[in-house]
């Protein structure tokens, strides 16, 4: 189980971070069910004025490696016009012992315009077809996963769980309802210490998912799942620290051991002055001598 499955199926709220907010968030997170360590994986973030990109790579670990040898990476780069993303590339790529799954999707502002799957999409008589409807109005899960707050209010409140997110990761055309829980606390090993947003996730196919397949009726089932929000500092952005619910076999965990926030420099602007110097110096050169 790679970082970025858990993260997609339970998470996935994309909004524009803060106009000139500029930051780079660095996060461990270790995956366990029923207690017991399955995978490990890290999430970079980086926030700028105009665009921002989010990798995430991840890999099995214990038994569950030995069963399945599971590894993957999932990157997303965009831009944003307005405040609100205006295109956005997603590039997944899941391997195990058994088999691979490749996807590279382009989303523009918010309809998928290109859509590049290996191996292709199943097409089985009973599952839910993906129709150009059902991809309009979509965010991919990566530049899903970050949170805005507007406004200059309370950073860490109710407002952060109150949102519908139309999320598809490529095969899968789904929606995840968050509702506002409770407040909690949380200290990672390295890093961030402080409040958090816990929002209850209620997953909802759309497209592309067979109705009868158990796992898609025990997902639409549950009303254990969590996700907690922390803040990236010095922005109004707020994304996953822990993600949690139940399992057939016991509860799964993904959480963050280290979540290391650095602010970055403003990109360098060439200002006026150096240009009408560079002017006055052509000039002289071309000036006769004398």
């Amino acid at each position: 189980m790679a970082l970025a499955a858990p993260v997609t199926a339970l998470c996935a709220v994309l909004v524009p971070v803060q106009v000139g907010a500029q930051a780079r968030l660095d996060a461990r997170y270790t995956a366990s069910l029923a207690g017991l360590p399955i995978g490990e994986g890290t999430w970079e973030i980086v926030i700028g004025e105009g665009d921002y990109s989010a990798t995430a790579k991840g890999s099995t670990t214990g038994l569950m490696k030995a069963f399945t040898g599971g590894h993957g990476h999932t990157i997303t780069k965009g831009t944003l016009q307005a405040g609100k993303p205006a295109v956005a590339t997603y590039v997944a790529s899941i391997q195990s012992y058994k088999k691979g799954n490749d996807i590279s999707l382009k989303v523009d502002a918010g309809t998928v315009k290109d859509l590049k799957l290996d191996p292709p999409a199943e097409t089985e008589p009973e599952r839910v077809p993906v129709t150009d409807a059902s991809k309009s109005g979509v965010l991919d899960p990566m530049t899903a996963t970050l949170v805005r707050m507007p406004g200059h209010g309370d950073l860490m409140s109710a407002e952060a769980c109150q949102r519908k997110l139309p999320v598809f990761d490529g095969r899968l055309r789904y929606d995840l309802n968050l509702a506002f829980k409770r407040m909690g606390e949380v200290k990672a090993e390295k890093g961030y210490a402080g409040p958090v947003v816990v929002c209850s996730v209620n997953f909802t196919p759309v497209a592309g998912y067979i109705p009868t397949r158990a796992a898609i009726k025990y997902l639409q089932e549950q009303r254990n799942i969590e996700i907690w929000l922390a803040p990236i500092g010095g922005t109004r952005v707020l994304v996953p620290i822990r993600i949690e619910g139940p399992t057939p076999v016991g509860r799964a965990v993904l959480e963050a051991d280290e979540f290391v926030v650095t602010a970055l420099p403003p990109p360098e602007r060439a200002s006026a002055r150096p240009k009408e110097k560079s002017a006055k110096a052509a000039a002289s050169e071309t000036k006769p001598t004398p």
